[in-house]
């Protein structure tokens, strides 16, 4: 099963508020609203922040999932970066390939143009993907159905064995 990035945008509150790469869906909304860019963060806080190597954060930036810029030769992400790796972080915490974080992504375009196309694109699926796993669900009932009757079966022949034992 794969789970989607669109489970991710699920809505709903987060439970952990303790990890920053876990938001509600108000917040991940707000963050996306603003282009303000007025706050700069260097890569060892957002390293820090978030719980990663600097390595996994350059892994992103070559996957071109966030584009820092340089200053002085030094990167500095923006808060529309930060957004961005928190959404990226949350998104493969649920097991949504690098490819479709960042078509998601490109979809925003550069002002949030694309931001119709994105709420299009998780409807669809956050749609595909409760049917599948809907799907999977009822396999698994079924499943532990069979095994319930295999197990109920199994223990009235060891009983009948334990008691034909005892008789003779």
């Amino acid at each position: 099963m794969e789970t989607s990035l669109a489970a991710s945008m699920g809505g709903g509150a987060a439970t952990d508020t303790d990890r920053p790469e876990v938001m509600d869906a108000q917040a991940f909304v707000d963050s996306h609203r603003s282009d303000d860019t007025s706050q700069l963060f260097g890569i060892n806080e957002l390293c820090e922040e978030f719980g990663i190597s600097q390595r996994a954060l350059r892994f992103y930036e070559d996957k071109e999932l966030i584009t820092p810029r340089r200053v002085n030769n030094t990167r500095v992400y923006t808060r529309r970066d930060r957004a961005r790796l928190a959404l990226i972080l949350r998104a493969k915490a649920i097991g949504s390939p690098l490819s479709e974080i960042k078509h998601y992504l490109d979809l925003y375009g550069a002002h949030g143009e694309g931001r119709s196309k994105q709420l299009s694109y998780v409807i669809a699926r956050t749609d595909q993907t409760i049917s599948e796993l809907e799907q999977k669900r009822a396999q698994i009932d079924e499943t532990l159905a069979e095994l319930r009757l295999i197990n109920i079966s199994s223990r009235r022949q060891m009983e009948e064995r334990k008691k034909a034992g005892e008789k003779s």
